[in-house]
């Protein structure tokens, strides 16, 4: 089995539709893929109709489950960090209520960098910043794919530099993120379970102390991604060590975001029993 837990799509910030995630992960010899997409759960349903479709017709040979997941923005002490939530109904009224909060910032927030770096002389418009993100959960790679369409930067990842929307970034704009306690809590109380996204990835700011994560596991906290595209050896090392002291479960993922990042799908796997022990301590709903 190979097992991909963490990929995302058109809705949120990915550049390929839900639909389109299935016959990508077979292609890549997928057994399980989950859809996690930022803060929303809207490209669920697609990917389980595509899913259903290809069995029905034959298609599939190796692909099995897809999870349906959500990647949570979060934050504690102005520190940035994300949290994977797998196999929750998606009909909890408070975690939908809580989700759907953190989209609105985001969509105010995208709006307002692109105020901001249209004050830094950027020519770019809110309007088209939107067409970008299609029907996803607009964030910080549409309004960075803008600023490369005109010319102001390279590169996406040039964008997200301290000249425009990295931290520190002249035109970044915090949104409001989740106290990740209060996510631990809300993902459980659905159903689910909660699976600490890139721990250690340093480039993408300032990262949370090993305390602080063996208090989310006090709080509930199931696992830990350990193999990630932003983790060296040292770091996994170094997070193999804190999940056997705390008693988390090690994850592997690819942090899919189609063409919007280099990183193919597949390319960083999650070990079978492993997954077997994230499905078996979920109560809120099964793999598709």
């Amino acid at each position: 089995m190979r097992i991909d837990l963490h990929a995302h799509t058109t809705a949120s910030d990915g550049t390929y539709d839900p639909a389109e995630l299935v016959p990508m992960a077979e292609a890549a010899g997928l057994t399980v893929v989950a859809i996690t997409d930022h803060d929303g759960v809207g490209g669920w349903a697609e990917a389980h109709r595509a899913l259903t479709y290809g069995r029905e017709a034959g298609v599939w040979s190796s692909i099995r489950h897809v999870v349906p997941g959500v990647e949570i923005s979060c934050k504690i002490r102005d520190i940035g960090l994300h949290l994977l939530g797998y196999l929750f109904d998606p009909e909890d009224a408070a975690l939908d209520a809580a989700l759907g909060d953190i989209r609105d910032s985001r969509t105010h927030r995208a709006e307002a960098m692109v105020a901001k770096a249209r004050e830094l002389g950027a020519p770019i418009t809110w309007e088209r910043v939107q067409e970008i993100a299609g029907d996803g959960v607009v964030g910080r790679p549409h309004v960075a794919s803008a600023l490369v369409e005109v010319g102001v930067v390279a590169s996406v990842d040039d964008a997200f530099g301290p000249d425009w929307l990295g931290e520190n970034g002249r035109a970044r704009v915090d949104k409001n993120d989740m106290d990740p306690f209060r996510a631990i809590d809300l993902v459980r109380a659905a159903g689910g379970v909660t699976v600490m996204a890139h721990p250690l990835a340093w480039r993408r700011g300032p990262i949370v102390t090993d305390d602080d994560i063996a208090a989310f596991a006090e709080a509930g906290l199931t696992g830990i991604e350990m193999n990630h595209p932003d983790h060296g050896p040292k770091e996994r090392d170094q997070v193999r060590g804190l999940a056997t002291e705390l008693g988390l479960l090690t994850t592997g993922s690819s942090d899919w975001h189609g063409s919007r990042k280099s990183t193919p799908l597949g390319a960083e796997t999650t070990d079978p029993e492993v997954y077997e022990e994230l499905v078996s301590r979920a109560s809120g709903i099964k793999p598709f």
